[in-house]
């Protein structure tokens, strides 16, 4: 729960604590505050509870009383200089987060809450800024709001509900605390300066109005300071700005999150203060500058859309145009992320323990654990806000930007008159201005790792130098205890002298000259840790990039670095060259390979089965006396002498013997793939029907086997190291062209199936007369594969075969079904049933006889813990559970 609404544990029913009462103040007594309890909403009695927490925090005695009479400000001179005009200064509509949602003439900022909104922070900037002088704005919470929250395994950022309030310089970030270039008091009552976070205030809450007191009046005891009023009361004392605001021009600043604020820059104050001091409304025209709304060119807001190929400076780009325009403002992935964390959001763990780290840079792992963050929500939202906030945009989508379809897309959200639409093609050799921004990047990249490196030698040495100061002195102690000195200390006070004395002065690593090599000094694009785009998703939409035209909805499409036609031959070679290297993720097989490898799936069982009835005698005998009555020269065939490419029936040689008679498992597996690639390769030129690639290289085999077959394709099965030796195995059917790396098959897509047997026997024949002729590199052993759903046997196991029913021990009968008979009025043991026998997780063994009339020893009966009568001396090790 959050601060700002935290209601004390009976509060509501208890007499209120209440410190002595100051003078002008109204003392709250029970009733008052069992009415507000009772009759007010929950929001508004824990605010109303805020409220009475007030006079505690600032009555601590008579002491306290006495020190708050004294104000430290005093009143203001009156002043004749001219007045800035109060509708000039305002929230600034360009310089606030797209969750501000400004109304009633930009007085009220409400944020949105939905989509994961609820976690983000808003942040929003005034257009005028103080140079000098002594003012003051107001700020209101007049809302608390508690959006749904789905339950994930991510921390919830706390609190709730937050205000900060405070100054910043122009251009600078939007969330308070966030750098160092802005000061703020929260809403727990802290001064917040970058990481320094230290208790100077007292805490606001809903219906409280807070003014912020900027003083930057030389003349003034408090120059350079920012004080904090709660209700007209000062609830801290002057805190002295950091040495890097002093002399800036200072914005108000309102960082926030599910609440909603009135603010109010006068000329006339909500509630006054203890003195004379005009609010920001009413400040001198030489004391502020202001900045106004930017008008935009021609009328119109200009959104751009960079146009640029992964790894090649994209996102570089578009951070240098940012700084460039701080008017436009990135709409991105990336962006989202980076909110988020300044949010206060956590990452999720990684296995490894890390963070997760983002998958690309266009498309970060978003991973918080908050599955209103985590399905990115938040940025279905912000698709409907975008076009309702009129400002310049530049749309950082590196994927979308280069496919039509997607661009197309985002045109659409940009229909609106208001908005001029600008596609800027990044592509080619970059402008001399580009590359010597790159090379001071790269260059600044290498000093700080050479930096971290030297800290990292130096503190490894000091700790070196740590143990073996150790080691000395624990050798010394020891040679002491063993000489049986007393006067140790002393000693040891001497050897440290001496040791401080001896002790070389640490060395200090020379300061190491960085510089970029010549090959690094060649590059026009800085190489990042992280990629642009996954494989997965760069494989799947590469072939679909295209450059942006008019004819799409752009109004303007610039080419920055080279021209059109530049361009174009540029993208068409590199996705040529990626088709050579991406596979297709989304490839499926067509009809025509499913027709075909269904038939196929049916011959083959045919054809083993009909070697199965010529290798069985009885079957063998009968089928060659029924060709003998039909022909009876059909006994002297011999399939050895027959040449293959002439049988016209596999089936049947003459004599009933199949042109496979002599297969065995490597045979068979060579035939299968023969088939299989001669079919894959085909399948793919139709299903993908891309001239441009119309096969596919070794590294890709395996996942179009999968892909079309539905199985894993591995060379371990083979027996052999290299894509290359396996293609030797079936040559005749499929080649590996060394020029392209692709595969290219061998045989017409009608190829008759028989065909192949043939290729598989002409193969076998020639294996067996190199055998013959004793060549042992022509026998092939192939790894059969384990059936599916069971492991392979260890080596030394027993034979495999059907699993036998499990053994009973014990000398209680088994019943049909092999399950122990169990005892009467008492259930199955081990969570067995009648269906089958249960898993035993022990042996059963029945209780030995209570007396033994050979032992020596009496036996002395006893209850187990199981409820069986056993014995002191020889009980048995396991009984049944009742």
């Amino acid at each position: 729960s959050s601060p700002l609404f935290a209601f004390p544990a009976g509060a509501r029913s208890a007499t209120w604590a209440m410190p002595p009462k100051k003078k002008g103040a109204k003392v709250a007594t029970k009733e008052d505050g069992e009415e507000k309890a009772n009759g007010a909403s929950e929001p508004d009695a824990e605010m109303a509870e805020g409220k009475a927490e007030a006079p505690q925090e600032e009555g601590r005695g008579e002491k306290a009383d006495t020190e708050a009479k004294k104000e430290l400000e005093a009143d203001a001179s009156p002043d004749s200089c001219p007045k800035v005009k109060a509708e000039e200064v305002a929230i600034s509509t360009s310089d606030s987060t797209l969750n501000v949602m400004p109304t009633a003439g930009g007085r009220v900022l409400m944020t949105l809450t939905e989509g994961g909104f609820q976690y983000l922070l808003a942040g929003a900037r005034a257009t005028a800024g103080v140079k000098s002088g002594r003012y003051a704005f107001e700020v209101k919470i007049v809302e608390c709001l508690t959006a749904t929250e789905i339950q994930g395994a991510g921390r919830t950022p706390m609190p709730h509900q937050l205000v900060r309030v405070g100054v910043s310089t122009a251009k600078s970030s939007l969330f308070l605390s966030d750098g160092p270039d802005n000061v703020c008091f929260d809403s727990d009552g802290f001064f917040i300066h970058e990481k320094n976070k230290k208790k100077a205030s007292q805490r606001f809450t809903f219906g409280q109005t807070m003014a912020v007191l900027l003083n930057l009046d030389s003349s003034s005891p408090n120059a350079n300071s920012i004080s904090l009023f709660r209700d007209g009361v000062r609830i801290s004392d002057p805190q002295p700005l950091p040495e890097n605001l002093r002399g800036k021009v200072l914005y108000p600043t309102i960082t926030f999150k599910n609440v909603t604020l009135q603010v109010n820059f006068g000329p006339t104050p909500l509630v006054p203060l203890p003195f004379k001091c005009p609010l920001l409304g009413a400040a001198a025209a030489k004391d502020l500058e202001i900045i106004a709304p930017a008008k935009p060119e021609g009328g119109k807001y200009e959104v751009v859309f960079p146009v640029g190929l992964p790894e090649q400076g994209f996102f570089d780009w578009v951070d240098a145009f940012v700084e460039r325009n701080p008017g436009y403002t990135e709409l991105s992935d990336r962006k989202i992320l980076d909110w988020a964390a300044k949010s206060g959001l956590w990452r999720a763990k990684s296995q490894g323990g890390g963070t997760s780290a983002p998958r690309s840079n266009d498309k970060p792992d978003v991973k918080f654990g908050l599955p209103l963050m985590d399905d990115m929500s938040i940025k279905k939202v912000l698709d409907s806000v975008v076009p309702l906030v009129k400002r310049n945009y530049v749309v950082a989508e590196l994927r979308s930007n280069l496919v039509a379809s997607d661009r197309s897309s985002a045109l659409q959200m940009f229909s609106s008159p208001d908005f001029k639409k600008k596609a800027s093609v990044l592509m080619g050799e970059p402008s001399q201005d580009y590359k010597d921004a790159i090379q001071a990047r790269m260059l600044a990249d290498k000093v700080a790792k050479a930096e971290a490196e030297k800290k990292k030698r130096a503190q490894e040495e000091e700790r070196k130098q740590l143990l073996e100061r150790k080691r000395k002195k624990a050798e010394e102690a020891k040679k002491r205890r063993r000489e049986g000195r007393v006067d140790g200390a002393e000693d040891e006070n001497e050897d440290e002298a001496k040791e401080e004395e001896k002790e070389p002065e640490a060395k200090e690593d020379e300061d190491v000259v960085v510089e970029l090599s010549e090959e690094e000094k060649k590059l026009f694009y800085r190489k990042s840790e992280i990629p642009d785009l996954t494989e997965k998703a760069l494989a799947k939409s590469f072939a679909s990039f295209s450059l942006p035209t008019r004819e799409e909805g752009f109004d303007e499409v610039s080419f920055v670095w080279q021209k059109q036609t530049g361009c174009e031959k540029l993208l068409k070679d590199w996705v040529l060259e990626k088709k050579k290297t991406q596979r297709v993720q989304d490839l499926q097989p067509g009809e025509w390979f499913k027709e075909q490898f269904a038939s196929w799936q049916k011959t083959l069982p045919d054809w083993k089965k009909r070697l199965s009835e010529w290798k069985d005698p009885v079957r063998r005998k009968a089928l060659i006396a029924k060709k003998k009555e039909e022909d009876s020269s059909a006994a002297d065939i011999n399939a050895e002498d027959i040449d293959v490419a002439s049988v016209d029936d596999i089936l049947d040689l003459g004599n009933g013997e199949p042109l496979f008679a002599n297969f065995v498992y490597e045979d068979w597996t060579l035939l299968n793939m023969r088939y299989e690639l001669h079919l894959l390769l085909h399948a793919f030129q139709k299903d993908l029907n891309d001239p441009d690639r119309p096969s596919f290289g070794e590294n890709h085999l395996a996942f179009y086997y999968n892909t079309y077959f539905k199985k894993a394709f591995s060379l371990k099965i083979f027996n052999v190291e290299t894509t290359a030796d396996f293609i030797e195995l079936v040559k005749d059917t499929v080649q590996l062209d060394k020029t392209t790396g692709f595969f290219h098959p061998e045989l017409p897509e009608d190829k008759p199936v028989a065909d192949f047997v043939k290729l598989a026997e002409e193969d076998r024949r020639e294996r067996q007369r190199r055998i013959d002729a004793g060549d042992e590199t022509a026998k092939l052993k192939f790894s059969r594969p384990a059936p599916q759903g069971q492991p392979p046997a260890p080596k030394g196991a027993a034979r495999t075969g059907p699993p036998q029913p499990p053994r009973w021990s014990g000398s209680r009968p088994d019943v049909p079904g092999g399950r122990p008979r169990d005892l009467p009025g008492r259930p199955p043991s081990y969570g067995g049933s009648a269906r089958g026998p249960p898993p035993q997780k022990r042996p059963y063994s029945s209780a030995p006889p209570l007396s033994d009339p050979g032992s020596k020893h009496a036996r002395t009966a006893y209850r187990s813990s199981y409820g069986s009568v056993a014995s002191s001396v020889g009980a048995p090790s396991f009984h049944r559970r009742p």
